[in-house]
């Protein structure tokens, strides 16, 4: 799976709005400028994060948007499945979007479908403790 722009994006953003956690709202241009995010694709995954209720909105001249949640608390596993909606590559490994496998005899015995569900396994794993805290201790 290769991550869309806008689930890229999405997490700049949230790392970035994670930097500045407790420090009051940031406003969309602002965000959009320094992490060279278009901003008309910036308002609208900003919107799908506060639906999702990861991020709060203030209106006026000190509005933006700001982390409801603390960093600690939002997962990649969270943010990439709601934009990509599975992490697995196979539907038959997905626990969000599973469906039979239409190759497998016996899916209890498909070694194929074994290792995909490993690959799916660690790989949200990874995904699900790996926090916007985390993140915002790089230097990216």
């Amino acid at each position: 799976m290769i991550l869309s722009k806008k689930t890229r994006y999405a997490i700049v953003a949230l790392t970035r709005l994670a930097r500045e956690y407790g420090k009051g709202p940031m406003q969309i241009k602002d965000l959009a400028e320094e992490e060279k995010i278009p901003q008309s694709f910036l308002e609208n995954i900003l919107l799908e994060m506060r639906k999702l209720g990861i991020l709060g909105s203030k209106l006026g001249k000190s509005g933006g948007y700001y982390l409801l949640k603390k960093p600690e608390d939002v997962t990649l596993a969270e943010v990439v499945r709601h934009f990509e909606g599975t992490i697995a590559l196979m539907y038959c490994v997905s626990e969000k979007a599973y469906q039979p496998c239409e190759f497998c005899k016996d899916e209890a015995k498909c070694e194929i479908r074994k290792v995909f569900k490993e690959v799916r396994d660690t790989t949200y794993g990874i995904l699900n403790r790996t926090t916007l805290k985390e993140l915002t201790k790089s230097g990216f």
